[in-house]
């Protein structure tokens, strides 16, 4: 082929084979709806497995597939805060303790509260 022939074309961009004597994958076509009242379908090989929700295509909110089972629920872990975590690694005994020993070294004056030992302005 000429250079020529070639010329203004969008090479890599445009494919310039036929689908002609080329066996596709076996499809089929699943239908979902979203709650906004989009309907639209989506191929999938015969061989996949379908998911039970999909983006729609017009307004990406979930949609659900048509016919189709119910999305189990997922068991969601209950949320756990500093407080409980705190609780796991110590008994409330050893946290009175502690906090003890903390107000003894505070109020004998062996922590310094007024300066900041990473506070490098002069006090005047």
């Amino acid at each position: 082929m000429s250079e020529r022939a070639l010329r203004g074309t969008r090479l890599g961009a445009t494919s310039y084979e036929t689908d002609r004597g080329i066996d596709l994958a076996p499809r089929q076509t699943v239908e979902y709806a979203c709650q906004n009242g989009h309907r639209f379908e989506v191929p999938f090989s015969v061989e996949a497995e379908i998911p039970s929700t999909w983006e729609c295509r017009f307004c990406g909110q979930e949609a659900a597939l048509l016919d189709g089972d119910e999305p189990e629920e997922k068991k969601a872990k209950p949320t756990r805060t500093h407080w409980d975590m705190l609780m796991e690694r110590r008994t409330r005994e050893e946290l009175e303790e502690v906090l003890a020993e903390r107000l003894a070294v505070l109020r004998s004056g062996g922590m310094n509260l007024a300066v900041h030992p990473r506070d490098t302005r002069k006090s005047a």
